[in-house]
């Protein structure tokens, strides 16, 4: 199994605020990965800073094996990211699908990602909706919507953050259900989740953050083991 994600000794700076403070995390290609932790401490940035939109960075971040600490954000997504952040980003004044199509392929080995085709088996509701204005669709379109852009690109590293903060219980599920659909298809994810509900039956790997940092990492066969470490570091 090839190595999708590897950051080692990673610090990353807002300005003058030092936020990542040496995270260290590897994740394989095909697996779910889920950033755990309190508000604040650091996992937004984590994936900001891989596609170098956070200010100053030092470490190394390897994305299928290339070094990419140095690159500029447009090159990082090239190597074939793909970036839902928690605002999502949904252009107002297009269509659904226009919203879509607006993206340029970044990993032209994908063969451009999923089709529309293929994202409308996937999302239903889009189909529906394809012709109304972003900003127009439900909370949980529109999170729909925001993940599926990603795949139009051919991206086939999926950082997702806070996908399902908010949304009704049946969103979560259909969400839920992309999720393991994508990991069927190869896909890796890495996912910053609150919900812990959510999270748990979907990822393989777990990463929690304290202060900038990654305090503890476990596997999902060693989730039980490790819920008194959680109750005290998360609550749940």
């Amino acid at each position: 199994m090839s190595t999708a994600l590897e950051i080692s000794a990673l610090h990353a700076w807002y300005g003058e605020s030092h936020v990542l403070h040496g995270v260290d995390m590897r994740v394989e290609q095909g697996q779910v990965a889920t950033l755990l932790g309190r508000n604040g401490a650091g996992r937004t940035t984590t994936l900001r800073a891989v596609l170098g939109l956070t200010g100053r960075r030092t470490g190394s971040i390897r994305v299928h094996g290339t070094e990419s600490i140095d690159l500029p954000t447009y090159r990082t997504a090239h190597l074939g990211i793909g970036y839902c952040p928690e605002e999502r980003g949904i252009f107002a004044s297009l269509s659904c699908e226009e919203n879509l199509l607006l993206p340029p392929v970044v990993n032209k080995a994908a063969a451009g990602g999923l089709s529309l085709a293929e994202i409308y088996e996937m999302f239903p509701n889009l189909l529906e909706r394809r012709r109304s204005p972003g900003t127009r669709l439900s909370g949980g379109e529109q999170q729909m919507l925001a993940v599926a852009r990603i795949l139009r690109t051919g991206a086939n590293l999926l950082l997702l953050d806070e996908i399902s903060e908010g949304l009704a219980p049946v969103i979560v599920q259909a969400l839920a259900r992309t999720i393991r659909t994508l990991k069927a298809k190869g896909y890796t994810i890495v996912m910053v989740e609150q919900n812990f509900h959510f999270a748990a039956p979907l990822a393989d790997q777990f990463f929690v953050m304290e202060h900038g940092q990654i305090v503890e990492q476990f596997r999902a066969d060693q989730l039980q083991a490790k819920q008194p470490v959680l109750d005290k570091l998360l609550g749940v």
